[in-house]
């Protein structure tokens, strides 16, 4: 059993959102950790996870949503989290300065009272972080809490960083392509700290580079990890598994027709 523990399922990427969850389960990726980053997202996300047994939500402000969320928003989704059982981590949340570059400050709020929302409600992080390391880590590190680098493409040093704080390192398709250093960068990352995403609907995995990206195709990012780390894919499975259990606290899942 796969867990896909990073994914979007909006209608406006999918019109067949029936059919992607279906198809994951065939694909023995039995439960999927969606995201809701923005108020639409977030409300889409829960009304999707309310009616799956088998779908769980990370909610949180994604820092392209710095500008436009205030303080009683991030109150109400405070309050949305504690009455959903559903959510099992606050996110995706972070830094992002590859589009907007003009609101670090206020990314950086956004980032830090996210970070305290999560505190105050036991769950754990998952971060969004592009072009934005040092920041990243400066402020994971002085809050000293628990969570997974969503996405994870950095190099061997940004990964011993994240490690040293305890982070887990979330690996998705990026790892299959030719032109990644991910390959490298994936050994030095212990098995009990990799976690499995899709990021679907983007960065489809190889040879779907390019498509629409779905849940279903987590096995082959199962796979690659097995050819680099040269284990069986079988005990990939198992690893990644329990690992996304005991980050999002998840023990009490099991496999489900």
């Amino acid at each position: 059993m796969y867990i896909d523990t990073h994914c979007h399922l909006s209608k406006d990427d999918y019109e067949d959102i029936e059919e992607v969850i279906n198809n994951a389960k065939k694909e023995n990726v039995k439960y999927m950790i969606i995201s809701g980053c923005d108020k639409k997202s977030i409300k889409e996300s829960i009304e999707i996870a309310n009616s799956h047994d088998n779908i769980y939500l990370a909610l949180g402000y994604h820092p392209s949503e710095a500008k436009k969320t205030s303080i009683d928003d991030l109150m109400e989704l405070e309050e949305t989290i504690k009455h959903n059982k559903k959510v099992v981590a606050i996110g995706e949340i972070g830094l992002d300065y590859h589009w907007e570059k003009d609101n670090k400050e206020e990314q950086k709020e956004l980032f830090k009272n996210q970070i305290e929302i999560a505190k105050r409600l036991n769950l754990p992080l998952v971060i969004h972080s592009r072009d934005a390391f040092q920041d990243t880590f400066d402020i994971l590190k002085e809050a000293n809490y628990k969570g997974v680098i969503h996405c994870f493409s950095g190099n061997k040093e940004n990964a011993k960083k994240y490690l040293s704080i305890g982070f887990y390192l979330g690996i998705g398709g990026v790892l299959t392509f030719k032109n990644t250093n991910l390959k490298g960068t994936l050994l030095e990352i212990p098995n009990e700290k990799i976690l499995l995403e899709t990021d679907s609907p983007y960065l489809a995995p190889t040879p779907h580079r390019g498509e629409r990206n779905e849940s279903k195709y987590i096995p082959l990012i199962a796979e690659e990890i097995s050819k680099i780390k040269e284990i069986p894919l079988s005990e990939v499975e198992k690893i990644t598994t329990n690992n996304a259990k005991l980050l999002f606290n998840l023990d009490f899942i099991d496999e489900i027709d």
